[in-house]
């Protein structure tokens, strides 16, 4: 069997799996604060082939000696090694309603392994602990509570949810919420240190892997940022580069599946032709 059939369905499978992450992002690009996911392309580790064979010596001294030549590499392929969002902070815009928030990124340190840090807004998770999002796109509940679009309850910098009789109240710049010039809250901010650690979950929510709380970003070292009332922070996604992305990985799909439809025509010559002599 050809052993770039091997090669082939890897690139295939690869291009095909770029291709629903692309897709994703595009499908994503007028979601309030979502964060595009880029994915790293390798290659597997080359394999040196060898020929083992008789010696060229005379017939009488060739008894048990065989030789080994270098034929060369075979390449084994590609995979997508991993996708990690990007957290550069997309376009805020406004949006009239008061209930709209926006997080605008100040000082943000890097880690160890430089990677930047980055903010987000606390939630309480319906399964117990807390879930963390980039959308402000938040609304008031039957009982004034501040809660996002699906529902889940928006948590103040102590861990407990907001409650105001109404949504004419103000936000401050540093998170306070004011309810007749008297605070009544102050909306949670958490921070993490290496955001590429976080759990990607569905309708744009991040947990962390242990279940454990992110430590609140107000006083946090070295990390600054302000609030904006009735504005919202617009997806990352660039759609023209998304898109340009999307028929590169196409036809390099495209490019390996015609490779596969060349190989298969040859293995079919072999058994049917070949295969009778």
């Amino acid at each position: 069997m050809f052993k770039g059939f091997y090669t082939v369905a890897t690139g295939m499978i690869t291009q095909q799996r770029r291709t629903e992450l692309l897709t994703n992002n595009l499908s994503n690009a007028n979601t309030p604060g979502f964060k595009a996911d880029q994915s790293t392309i390798r290659s597997f580790p080359d394999m040196l082939m060898s020929s083992i064979g008789k010696t060229n010596a005379p017939a009488y001294q060739q008894v048990g000696a065989e030789y080994m030549s270098q034929v060369g590499a075979l390449n084994t392929g590609t995979y997508l090694q991993e996708t990690l969002p990007n957290y550069i902070q997309g376009q805020i815009y406004n949006t009239d309603f008061t209930t709209d928030m926006a997080l605008i990124d100040g000082n943000l340190p890097q880690d160890e392994e430089g990677v930047m840090g980055s903010i987000f807004f606390r939630l309480e998770h319906p399964n117990g602990g807390e879930a963390y999002t980039r959308n402000g796109n938040f609304t008031l509940d039957g009982q004034g509570y501040l809660v996002n679009g699906q529902g889940l309850y928006v948590l103040n910098d102590a861990g407990q949810r907001i409650q105001v009789p109404n949504d004419d109240f103000r936000l401050d710049e540093n998170g306070a919420i004011f309810v007749n010039d008297q605070q009544v809250a102050r909306v949670g901010v958490s921070f993490a240190a290496n955001p590429n650690r976080l759990l990607k979950q569905d309708n744009g929510l991040l947990r962390t892997e242990d279940g454990e709380n992110l430590p609140t970003a107000y006083g946090a070292a070295d990390v600054t940022f302000t609030l904006r009332q009735s504005y919202l922070e617009g997806s990352n996604v660039d759609s023209g580069r998304t898109m340009t992305d999307l028929m590169t990985a196409y036809r390099a799909f495209e490019a390996n599946q015609k490779i596969l439809q060349a190989y298969d025509r040859s293995m079919e010559k072999a058994v049917n032709e070949i295969g009778r002599i």
